[in-house]
């Protein structure tokens, strides 16, 4: 059962990893910087933050909506493996200033996202 909620979770991370990817591809149209990884992965840090710190303060989630939310669809959302090969690809093409600003942004403000996820989770 546990793969199911998993699985469910992954298919609708996907989906939405899909759909929030090209949409923010098409309102920025800067293909000189991946903004929609950027945008999936900063709001998968807040939502993990959000999520987790609920479940640490309140054990807000039972272990099966935590596999399909946090495992499943969060896991499916967020994949740094895509965000390293575009920073990859830009050092690679010579664009050393736009994988600065595609590394520090996701790794500085994701971690600020975590952090007012946890803290809203623990206000609330």
């Amino acid at each position: 059962m546990r793969l199911i909620y998993i699985g469910i979770g992954g298919f609708i991370g996907a989906i939405l990893r899909y759909a929030i990817g090209g949409w923010m591809h098409k309102v920025v149209n800067q293909p000189w910087l991946p903004v929609g990884t950027f945008a999936v992965n900063m709001i998968g840090c807040f939502f993990i933050g959000l999520l987790m710190g609920m479940v640490e303060t309140r054990q807000f989630l039972r272990p099966e909506m935590r596999l399909l939310l946090i495992t499943g669809l969060l896991g499916s959302l967020t994949t740094f493996s895509t965000f390293a090969y575009e920073s990859f690809s830009l050092l690679r093409d010579g664009q050393s200033l736009a994988a600065l600003l595609n590394i520090g942004g996701q790794l500085l403000i994701g971690l600020f996202a975590v952090m007012i996820g946890v803290a809203l989770a623990r206000a609330i």
